[in-house]
């Protein structure tokens, strides 16, 4: 169909006549009848979308390049949108739910490959809370906005809609990776009611909980993990787990510097990430937390039995990678902890290089006495002391301290401060 253009009185010979009636019915002040049909949708008309369909096809596409009803030009979609994708899109309960009574296929795509419910997802609404009283009816608009995007798809779920299509896209993202790249948890949680694949991969073969994990995304993390989703699946070509991801982002520059919230990681292990899985590098969360430098999330994992002396395919051990950083060396506190818990004190890996941070002028003195602490042999008191702290963790050892002699308890707990040493 070509083109429909305003102030052409007559057509010429080889005019399609659907485009000249079209183009004179504007010009009277008349309204089309698919740009009626397009009215009715977005008002949510359901009586008068009944009655348009008995001269519309339900599962043709509207071509509406001018609609008087609308003050706001069209979206260069909505020129050309399948009637179940327009009533998707912009959330129109009762239209979606007409259409398909009437024998809308949920299946059918669009030119982009985008099915009612990829648009519908695409376009969910987020509401974001403030403290800011003069925002409250905005959200409590949004709120309203959000119930209808469910409504929708609960509607979509009961009409048919495959709930796993993927987009005809270079990204062949599913429902549920759509919901989370829009931040729609409560539809996560529909889809998933409704049959969707928890753990179901993109293009890079990760999860939805491995995309939320890695954005720090605390509530969707939580959502998916009611919905059942393996906390422990790794990505096959890395052999990275959600709680490696989240461990990684937490622990980058950006996120050190912005001080990036960690109660995703906390989320993780107390429903049962396991804190010791190694990547196809062998690398661990503590390797990335050490490498990382934030005493926070190094002492979280340590809470939950993180070893301080697991070595990655190169030999690395987490001291090593701490050491590699000019930054981490100045955060005493933190070598002070790695070093009364580390057994063997390596310091080198399998190539026997020093950390690079350590081969930095300004910390000689450092390099030195590590060097010399890590050729000192042990007494069994000492290597004991280090098994007890790494077995039992920060987190219990206040329950030791009430079962054990209290100066039993001083010398396990009696952190030898190195730094002073140097």
């Amino acid at each position: 169909m070509g083109n429909i253009i305003k102030g052409v009185s007559t057509p010429t010979t080889d005019s399609d006549p659907f485009i000249y009636s079209l183009s004179s019915c504007m010009q009277r002040g008349c309204m089309p009848l698919q740009a009626k049909l397009y009215e009715a949708i977005m008002k949510d008309d359901s009586t008068n979308i009944k009655a348009l369909l008995a001269h519309q096809p339900v599962n043709e596409p509207l071509i509406v390049w001018d609609n008087p009803a609308c003050r706001r030009p069209l979206s260069i979609q909505d020129q050309s949108i399948l009637p179940i994708h327009l009533a998707a899109k912009h959330r129109r309960e009762k239209s979606l739910r007409c259409l398909l009574e009437s024998g809308a296929d949920p299946k059918i795509r669009d030119n982009r490959g985008y099915t009612a419910l990829h648009l519908l997802l695409l376009h969910w609404p987020n509401i974001y809370v403030t403290g800011t009283d003069i925002l409250t009816r905005l959200q409590r608009n949004l709120a309203t906005t959000q119930s209808n995007a469910e409504k929708c798809l609960r509607i979509l779920c009961e009409g048919g809609v495959q709930i796993d299509p993927e987009m005809d896209s270079n990204y062949k993202h599913s429902s549920l990776h759509l919901a989370l790249h829009s931040g729609a948890s409560r539809a996560i949680s529909i889809l998933v009611e409704n049959g969707a694949n928890i753990d179901d991969r993109d293009e890079f073969g990760k999860t939805a909980l491995h995309t939320a994990a890695e954005h720090l995304n605390k509530e969707i993390t939580e959502t998916l993990i009611t919905c059942g989703a393996n906390i422990n699946c790794t990505i096959p070509i890395y052999g990275k787990t959600a709680l490696q991801l989240a461990v990684c982002t937490a622990s980058s520059k950006a996120g050190t510097v912005l001080a990036a919230d960690i109660d995703c990681i906390r989320l993780l292990l107390i429903n049962g990430a396991k804190v010791n899985i190694q990547d196809c590098e062998g690398r661990a969360a503590i390797h990335d937390a050490c490498l990382g430098g934030r005493k926070e999330i190094v002492d979280l994992l340590l809470d939950y039995h993180a070893d301080v002396n697991i070595l990655t395919r190169h030999r690395q051990s987490p001291l090593f990678l701490f050491l590699q950083h000019r930054s981490n060396l100045r955060c005493t506190s933190l070598l002070n902890k790695l070093l009364n818990l580390s057994y063997p004190l390596k310091l080198t890996n399998s190539q026997g290089d020093l950390p690079t941070g350590l081969l930095l002028q300004e910390f000689q003195m450092q390099k030195d006495f590590l060097i010399r602490l890590s050729q000192n042999t042990l007494s069994l008191q000492d290597i004991c002391k280090i098994t007890v702290r790494r077995i039992y963790g920060e987190k219990n050892k206040q329950c030791l301290k009430k079962q054990l002699p209290t100066t039993v308890w001083n010398s396990l707990y009696n952190y030898q401060d190195y730094s002073q040493l140097w």
